[in-house]
C-alpha cells in the first residue's frame, strides 16, 4: 500500500467522523455516585472482551488459514483494532451512542470530536463513562475483524484498511445506534442483550456479500484447503470461550445477578452448540472431529448471545443445542451445494447463529420459560415480530452497503490479489515475511 493511499484512506476516515458529529457525555441521565463494583467488573470485561481479538481471533482464524497466509491474518487483526479504535475516538462512539440529534432515530449526534465530554468525572450509569466508551469500543473492534474470515487468503491488505474504516462508519455505528443507542429498533423494543443483531447478524451477513464479490480462492472447492494449524485454532477458541464471559456479562454494566446469568447462560450455550455440532458431524461422517467441537462452540455462543441477559439456564441448552444443529446444515449448505467461499464459516456460523439467537429471543425471554418476561404492553407474537424486522432490516442495510463499499474499492483500490500472488501467499506478498521460517 503507498504513501499516497495510506494518507488518503486516513483523510477520508478522519473527514467522514470530524464532520459527522459527536460525543455526548454519557453520564448526563445517570446517577451521581460512583459504583467501584460495577466499575471493576466493566474494565475487567473490557479486557476480557479485546482479548477475544487479540488474541483470540488472531489464534483461532491464523490456525484455520494455510501456512502461507497465517501473518497476514493475524495483521488485519492486529491493524483493524488499532484503525477502528482511533476512528472510534474521533466520533464513532458519538454517531453510536450520542442523543439529541434532529436524526436521533437513526444516527447519534456527538458535537466534538475526541470524546468530547468525557472526562475522568463523567459518569455512565455508576460506572465511568470513559469505561463505557471504551467497553463499546472492543465491540466495534471484533465485529469487522469477525468479516475477514469471509474473504480470507485472497484480499489485498490495503482493501482491508479501506474497508474496515468504512464498513465501520456505514454499517456498523448506525446499526449499533438503532439497537444500543435509543434509535429507532430500540424504541421499537427489540432485544439484544450483547450483540447478536449489533454483532453476529452484520458480521455475518458482511462477510457471506464480501465472499460472494471476492468470489473463490484459486483450487476452491476442488482443491482441499485444511487448516494448518489445529492447535492454534484450539487455543485462539478456548481464548474467544473465556472472553465471550465479559462479552455477555459485560454487557449488564453492573457485577449484578444480571452478569452472573449472563455467563452462566453463555457457557451452557456454548457446550451445548459443541456437543450438538459434533453429533451431527459424527452422525453424518462417521467420526467427530476437533475443528467441529470448537465451531460449535462459536455457534452456541454467538446464539446465546443476544439472550444471554434475558433467559434462563434451559433455555440456554435449548439455543445451544439448536444452534450447533442449525449451524452445521448451514454451513454444510453454504460449502457443499451452493459452493460459495466463506473461507473461515463467518456466515453460516456468525450469521445464522446471530439470526436464529435473536428469533429465539423473543421466544424464551417469556417468564414460564425461565426468563425475565415481557416488557409492559409486550406479547410473544409482537416481541418475535419486532425481532424478525430487526434482523431483516439490518441484514438488508448491511447487504447493501456492504456490496456498495466493496464496488467502490474494486473500482478504485482493487480488491483481490493477483493470481501469482495468491498461490505465493499473502505472507509474502502483502507483508514480506513469512510465519514459519525453517
Amino acid at each position: 500500500m503507498s504513501r499516497r493511499c495510506v494518507s488518503a484512506f486516513a483523510a477520508v476516515c478522519l473527514c467522514a467522523l470530524s464532520v459527522a458529529v459527536p460525543v455526548h457525555a454519557a453520564s448526563a441521565a445517570g446517577p451521581v455516585h460512583l459504583n467501584s463494583g460495577n466499575t471493576a467488573w466493566l474494565l475487567t470485561a473490557t479486557a476480557l472482551v479485546l482479548s477475544m481479538t487479540l488474541p483470540g481471533l488472531v489464534a483461532f482464524y491464523s490456525g484455520l488459514v494455510r501456512s502461507k497466509n497465517v501473518l497476514s491474518v493475524a495483521m488485519q487483526c492486529f491493524a483493524i483494532a488499532c484503525l477502528v479504535s482511533i476512528l472510534w475516538v474521533l466520533g464513532g462512539y458519538g454517531l453510536a451512542f450520542g442523543q439529541g440529534g434532529a436524526l436521533q432515530a437513526v444516527i447519534g449526534s456527538p458535537r466534538t470530536g475526541w470524546l468530547g465530554g468525557i472526562g475522568r468525572t463523567a459518569l455512565h450509569g455508576t460506572t465511568p463513562a470513559a469505561a463505557f466508551a471504551m467497553f463499546q469500543m472492543t465491540f466495534a473492534i471484533i465485529t469487522p475483524a469477525l468479516v475477514i474470515g469471509g474473504f480470507a487468503e485472497r484480499i489485498k491488505f490495503s482493501a482491508v484498511l479501506w474497508f474496515s474504516g468504512l464498513w465501520l462508519l456505514l454499517v456498523y455505528l448506525p446499526v449499533c445506534h438503532w439497537v444500543w443507542g435509543g434509535g429507532w429498533l430500540a424504541r421499537l423494543g427489540v432485544l439484544d442483550f450483547a450483540g447478536g443483531i449489533v454483532v453476529h447478524v452484520t458480521a455475518g451477513t458482511g462477510a457471506l456479500v464480501s465472499a460472494l464479490v471476492l468470489r473463490e480462492r484459486k483450487g476452491f472447492p476442488h482443491i482441499a484447503m485444511p487448516p494448518h494449524n489445529m492447535m492454534l485454532t484450539i487455543v485462539g477458541a478456548g481464548m474467544l470461550w473465556v472472553g465471550w464471559y465479559g462479552f455477555n456479562g459485560g454487557s449488564a454494566l453492573a457485577a449484578n445477578g444480571s452478569a452472573a446469568m449472563a455467563i452462566l447462560v453463555t457457557h451452557l450455550g456454548a457446550s451445548a452448540g459443541a456437543l450438538s455440532w459434533m453429533g451431527a458431524e459424527w452422525r453424518k461422517f462417521g467420526k467427530p472431529s476437533v475443528l467441529g467441537l470448537v465451531t460449535g462452540m462459536v455457534a452456541g455462543l454467538g446464539t446465546i448471545t443476544p439472550a444471554s441477559g434475558y433467559v434462563g439456564p434451559l433455555a440456554a441448552v435449548l439455543i445451544g443445542a439448536v444452534a450447533g444443529l442449525v449451524c452445521f446444515e448451514a454451513t454444510q449448505i453454504l460449502k457443499r451445494k451452493l459452493l460459495i467461499d466463506d473461507s473461515l464459516d463467518v456466515s453460516p456460523v456468525h450469521g445464522v447463529g446471530g439470526v436464529l439467537g435473536t428469533v429465539l429471543t423473543g421466544v424464551f425471554v417469556a417468564a414460564p420459560l425461565g426468563g425475565i418476561g415481557y416488557a409492559a404492553g409486550m406479547t410473544l407474537e409482537r416481541q418475535v415480530g419486532v425481532q424478525l424486522l430487526a434482523v431483516v432490516s439490518v441484514a438488508a442495510w448491511c447487504a447493501a452497503l456492504t456490496y456498495g463499499i466493496l464496488k467502490v474499492l474494486q473500482a478504485t483500490v482493487g480488491l483481490r490479489v493477483t493470481e501469482e500472488q495468491e498461490r505465493e501467499g499473502l505472507d509474502l506478498s502483502q507483508h514480506g515475511e513469512r510465519a514459519y521460517n525453517e
